[in-house]
């Protein structure tokens, strides 16, 4: 569960969480070769800090990849998030269900957490450098179009291939949670 009132980290979760960071980015080299980890350190200012940590506590383990759009972090777990799942799109399908209705939705969370929703492009991106969601799935930012048609968009990984698939933006599976991506 995410915490709307920290607005900050210690100075003890802060040491621990850049540990954790620069392991991960030194034991994944191959997700962003042509980056120096001290050049990323300059980078993440506090608010940028406190998305990682929600998005390290909730089980994303993110890690910084190259994308076309430029350099952010992504969460890089096999499996879509453990503390982000059985959520539904948004609040407005979160409201619209009409009986066991999921405790969250997949935008508010990410709001809650300073992050984006991974766009269908940053996912296939992720899925070229890092293969994930082989058994689980995650909602992907939709367009306004099919998000006004009441759909949302979500992706997985089955056979070897990444399939995007759509759903009710009010559905909600134990195994599908969403991706979060934070730009440098």
């Amino acid at each position: 569960m995410i915490d709307e009132t920290k607005q900050s980290l210690t100075i003890e979760e802060r040491t621990k969480l850049l540990q954790i960071l620069k392991e991960r980015f030194e034991n994944h080299l191959y997700r962003h070769e042509t980056v120096i980890w001290e050049d990323i350190e300059k980078k993440l200012t506090d608010d940028i800090l406190l998305s990682l940590y929600w998005m390290e506590e909730t089980g994303g383990e993110p890690d910084v990849i190259l994308l076309e759009e430029g350099l952010g972090y992504v969460d890089c777990a096999k499996e879509t998030p453990e503390g982000r799942r059985s959520v539904c799109y948004d609040d407005e399908a979160l409201q619209k269900r009409k009986k066991y209705k999921p405790e969250n939705s997949a935008q508010h969370m990410a709001t809650q957490m300073g992050i984006g929703l991974v766009t269908e492009a940053e996912y296939e991106q992720l899925q070229r450098v890092e293969k994930v969601d082989l058994k689980t799935s995650s909602w992907l930012q939709t367009d306004e179009k099919t998000r006004a048609l009441g759909g949302a968009i979500f992706g997985d990984r089955r056979y070897d291939r990444v399939f995007i698939y759509h759903n009710g933006a009010d559905s909600y599976y134990k195994v599908r949670g969403f991706r979060g991506i934070v730009y440098l």
